[in-house]
């Protein structure tokens, strides 16, 4: 068995076919998605979703937030922002988190700890896709 997978970001479609199977960061911890799988609504948060299509390929997508909707023969992924593990610069990934890590421990009086911590979710959640993306490609 198999459903029907669509994920979309405000800029563009990222993914539309059918698939065996995905996983994706909840806001409650990852979700395993099968055929079948009770019909849900959950927002997403950082992280990333891991496909498996019906030829077994696989591919991560980072997510950067949004809401996941399953239905019995589809699933709709609405993301913040969407990229490909393939897309994503690993260089400039890791320039920015040492730049925001830099920015912490020189600023502690001018720091938003909590935009702060979100930011570095943000690119630790990259730092995994571009790790899981190596290991398919």
């Amino acid at each position: 068995m198999k459903f029907y997978l669509d994920v979309v970001s405000a800029e563009e479609q990222m993914f539309s076919g059918m698939v065996n199977r995905i996983e994706v960061s909840g806001s409650e911890g990852n979700l395993g998605i099968f055929p079948g799988h009770a019909p849900l609504l959950t927002a997403i948060k950082p992280g990333m979703v891991h496909i498996v299509t019906q030829y077994d390929e696989e591919e991560y997508i980072y997510l950067s937030g949004g809401i996941l909707e399953v239905q019995p023969l589809n699933v709709i992924i609405l993301a913040d922002t969407a990229i490909r593990g393939k897309d994503l610069d690993e260089k400039l990934v890791l320039e920015t988190k040492h730049e925001v890590e830099k920015h912490i421990k020189n600023n502690h009086k001018d720091v938003n700890y909590v935009k702060a911590s979100t930011e570095l979710a943000k690119i630790i959640a990259k730092l995994r896709v571009i790790e899981l993306t190596k290991r398919v490609m």
